[in-house]
C-alpha cells in the first residue's frame, strides 16, 4: 500500500513537472527513426555483399552521413530540452550506439572493396547474423514505451543474434589461422574484426535499452 502511494506520488510530481516544463521534441520518435534508418544501412551492406558487381558502397556511406546528420540534431535537442521521457543519458547512448553499428557496418564494406577482399561464408554469415539483430533492435526501439514484453522478446532475440556473430568470428578466425596465404588472412581478419565490433555495438545497444525499459515506470 506504501508502494502504491509512493507511485501516486511520483506520478503526480512527474504530471506538475511537465505542466511547468513541458516536451519540446519526440525523443522516442527520434530513436525510432535513428534504428529504422541503421537498419537500412545494415541491410544495405548484406545487399551489397551479395551483389553481383563490386561496387564502391557509395549508398551505405549516404546512409551513415544522413544518420550522423539525425544523431547530431537529437543530441542538439536533448541539450536545449528542459524534460525528456526518460533519462537523457540512456537517449544519448542509445542513440550514441546505434551509430557504431552503422560506422562498423560501413567500415567493413569500405575496407572489403580498398582492398580487394571478396565475401566468403563468414562474413556474409556475420553480417546476416548483425542485420537479424538490427532488425530486432529496431523492433523494440519502436514500441519501447508502449509494450515493454515485446521490447524484451526483441532484445533475448537480438542477443542470439549477437552471440552468433561472435560464434562465427572465432571460428572463423580459427581456419584462417591454419590459412596459407598470409596477406589474404590479414585482410580477411580486418574485415571479420569489424563486423565482430559492429555485433559488440549491437549488444550495447540492447543493454542501453534493456536499462531503460527497466527504469521506466
Amino acid at each position: 500500500m506504501e508502494k502504491d502511494y509512493q507511485t501516486q506520488g511520483n506520478r503526480k510530481k512527474r504530471g506538475i513537472f511537465s505542466s511547468l516544463f513541458p516536451r519540446q521534441y519526440d525523443f522516442e520518435l527520434m530513436l525510432a527513426e535513428q534504428a529504422n534508418r541503421t537498419l537500412e544501412g545494415v541491410c544495405n551492406l548484406v545487399h551489397w555483399l551479395e551483389g553481383v558487381s563490386y561496387d564502391e558502397p557509395v549508398v551505405l556511406q549516404r546512409i551513415e552521413d544522413e544518420v550522423d546528420d539525425m544523431r547530431h540534431d537529437m543530441e542538439e535537442k536533448l541539450i536545449n530540452s528542459f524534460s525528456t521521457p526518460f533519462d537523457r543519458q540512456d537517449i544519448y547512448g542509445l542513440s550514441r550506439q546505434m551509430d557504431y553499428i552503422l560506422n562498423f557496418s560501413n567500415e567493413t564494406a569500405r575496407e572489403m572493396y580498398a582492398f580487394k577482399v571478396c565475401p566468403d561464408e563468414p562474413i556474409l554469415s556475420m553480417a546476416k547474423a548483425l542485420y537479424l539483430g538490427t532488425q530486432c533492435l529496431a523492433d523494440g526501439v519502436r514500441v519501447m514505451k508502449s509494450n515493454k514484453p515485446n521490447v524484451e522478446q526483441s532484445i533475448r532475440r537480438a542477443r542470439d543474434h549477437t552471440r552468433e556473430i561472435e560464434d562465427i568470428y572465432i571460428l572463423s578466425m580459427a581456419d584462417l589461422l591454419h590459412t596459407a596465404d598470409a596477406m589474404d588472412a590479414l585482410r580477411r581478419r580486418e574485415i571479420y574484426h569489424h563486423l565482430r565490433d559492429a555485433g559488440r555495438a549491437l549488444g550495447s545497444t540492447l543493454d542501453i535499452l534493456h536499462n531503460t525499459i527497466v527504469g521506466m515506470t
